[in-house]
């Protein structure tokens, strides 16, 4: 049985937003915040420790995905961060740091997929089930789960 994990979610639009955060849930998942710029992430508690993060690369009040990424392996250095975007090819070989993409347009399974497979090695790594194709998985992620 996969134990729960504390997601955050960081996307600006909110009907996208809305359906990640739905698919995180019916995976028996707990949304711990939404955020839809950098700075709604940097007015999040410290003590919130998100073991997963899905961010976009395009975000509100001219902020990136990449100000993200880097915040939280400032303040949340053991949170597995995923892009999500329609934009992968804006993201560069070493992923800034982050553990993996999932391109925009997405399914419903691809992304459930995802986080099974990411749950599975947040708590066990690696993990048990093969990585969906959903999920390109970055250096990052290889490095940590051996």
């Amino acid at each position: 049985m996969t134990r729960t994990m504390d997601v955050l979610v960081v996307e600006d639009e909110m009907l996208l937003a809305m359906d990640i955060e739905a698919m995180i849930e019916d995976s028996g998942h707990r949304v711990l915040a939404e955020a839809a710029s950098l700075q709604d992430v940097q007015a999040l508690p410290d003590d919130l420790n998100p073991q997963l993060a899905f961010v976009d690369l395009h975000l509100a009040h001219n902020s990136t995905g990449f100000e993200v990424c880097s915040y939280i392996r400032q303040h949340w250095p053991d949170t597995l961060i995923i892009f999500v975007t329609a934009n992968v090819s804006k993201i560069p070989a070493d992923f800034s740091g982050a553990h993996g993409v999932i391109a925009k347009p997405f399914s419903h399974a691809g992304v459930v997929n995802a986080i099974k497979y990411l749950a599975d090695g947040a708590f066990d790594p690696p993990p048990s089930i093969p990585r969906p194709a959903s999920l390109v998985a970055s250096p990052h992620l290889k490095t940590r789960w051996g």
